[in-house]
């Protein structure tokens, strides 16, 4: 700190000097001038001493002002020069704010979702019954896969007569909980290149896999012994996906290999093409298109026996005369 008052001092000097040294100029203008008519003879001499004496003076108080004018920018740029690198040390020093951490994603139910759309209560009383609901809800809301849930309505599972599920054992309705769940979230865009890779491993294991097929936008599952397709999107927001299916997907590492084969559908009934009888209206109306034709033909041939007994007479007259 005394550095700089000294420093400042000294400024404020050279600008008190800078200030005055205009009128001291003037002053010893002035006295130059009153030394310049001729001198006399006696004061020649006194005259040339007196010239020189102001012009060194003069001299010596301009090679000063320059001095100390010099000094003065000199001082003037230092000063700049220690506040710039005072500044930028100040703005280096300043921390950079922290970005503000991404927004948690929002905490899905399950239990809460599945309760309210569907209905879905069956499948989802077998989710709370073998406990996978847990499990599911852990890989919703506690991984950055998310997940993937296929959904049978009620309906599939009153309609689902052979194979029977009322049979299996705890482990294997566990199993078949977990084969309806993908570990990853999948939007409906992201099966058509699904549909490339199938198989996809599903949530029970490897074992335990389902074949992707996307038709024009619709996508079709098939597990061996089911084939359905996605009828609509319950939830497609990350991290979790819901969708609906109209068929319970039945796994063959549960009910084995021996599917039986489809139906085949009803053939479609053929058209009686038997020949159709006349009917008694087309009948009368031919006779009568024949009876209304008669009068026209013996029109036609009076009109001719006519023309041809004009022409004899014709000629007779002729024969006459001639």
């Amino acid at each position: 700190m005394e550095g700089w008052h000294s420093l400042l001092g000294f400024i404020w000097s050279v600008r008190n000097f800078v200030i005055d040294y205009p009128e001291s100029r003037e002053r010893l203008q002035l006295h130059w001038r009153s030394l310049s008519p001729p001198p006399t003879p006696f004061q020649s001499e006194f005259s040339l001493a007196s010239k020189l004496e102001v012009y060194s003076e003069l001299r010596g108080q301009e090679r000063g002002f320059k001095m100390n004018f010099m000094v003065f920018i000199s001082a003037i740029l230092v000063i700049f020069y220690f506040a710039s690198a005072n500044a930028q040390s100040v703005v280096a020093s300043t921390p950079t704010p922290t970005p503000a951490p991404a927004p948690a994603p929002e905490y899905v139910n399950l239990t809460d979702l599945l309760s309210v759309a569907g209905p879905f209560h069956t499948f989802l009383g077998y989710l709370q019954s073998t406990k996978v609901i847990e499990t599911l809800q852990n890989q919703a809301n506690n991984t950055d896969e998310g997940i993937t849930l296929f959904v049978p309505k009620d309906e599939a599972f009153a309609s689902l007569k052979k194979p029977s599920i009322s049979n299996l054992t705890q482990d294997q309705l566990k199993s078949l909980c977990l084969f309806h769940a993908l570990p990853h979230y999948y939007k409906l865009a992201d099966f058509t290149n699904l549909s490339r890779q199938s198989p996809i491993p599903t949530f029970a294991g490897g074992q335990y896999s389902l074949n992707f097929t996307d038709n024009s936008g619709t996508v079709h599952v098939d597990s061996g012994w089911t084939k359905t397709k996605v009828i609509s999107a319950v939830r497609a927001t990350d991290p979790v996906a819901v969708y609906e299916t109209d068929k319970v997907l039945l796994p063959e590492a549960i009910f084995g290999t021996d599917i039986p084969p489809t139906p085949a559908p009803a053939p479609a009934p053929v058209p009686d093409t038997a020949p159709v009888a006349d009917s008694p209206s087309e009948k009368g109306g031919s006779e009568s298109s024949s009876s209304k034709s008669s009068p026209s033909s013996s029109h036609s041939i009076l009109n001719s026996g006519k023309l041809s007994q004009l022409a004899l007479a014709f000629v007779g007259g002729m024969l006459v005369f001639l």
